[in-house]
């Protein structure tokens, strides 16, 4: 156990003092900057013109469901490429966790096809 704390001690000493830090600066500049809020601070700013539309507009949650596909299946691969680098000398437990874990997002994309989430109109 005193092993495990002597070689994590440095991670944990890091995390404080980043907290630490953290919590200084952000307490110093909501301290030390005035906050006047004035029309042109609070008015919505693109490109230094004036806005051409509302920028609370409706976003279509099919591009959302397009995102989080692509870093679903994105993260696939990043867990594929490792295991298929050492696929000759795991176990067979190691392989078979693989294919459980590849089935499983194979019949998530089958059902998001079938209830038609990834048509367009």
């Amino acid at each position: 156990m005193k092993l495990i704390f002597t070689e994590y001690s440095i991670i944990l000493i890091f995390l404080v003092i980043s907290f630490i830090l953290s919590i200084t600066i952000f307490s110093l500049s909501y301290l030390l900057i005035p906050q006047k809020a004035d029309q042109e601070k609070v008015s919505a700013y693109e490109c230094g013109f004036n806005p051409f539309d509302d920028a609370r507009a409706t976003f279509d949650v099919r591009f959302y469901l397009v995102a989080i596909l692509f870093l679903i299946f994105d993260l696939e691969i990043s867990f594929l490429f490792p295991w298929s680098l050492v696929l000759g000398n795991i176990p067979l437990f190691g392989f078979w966790s693989m294919i459980v874990f590849l089935g499983i997002l194979t019949i998530g994309f089958v059902y998001e096809w079938y209830k038609g989430a990834l048509e367009w109109e």
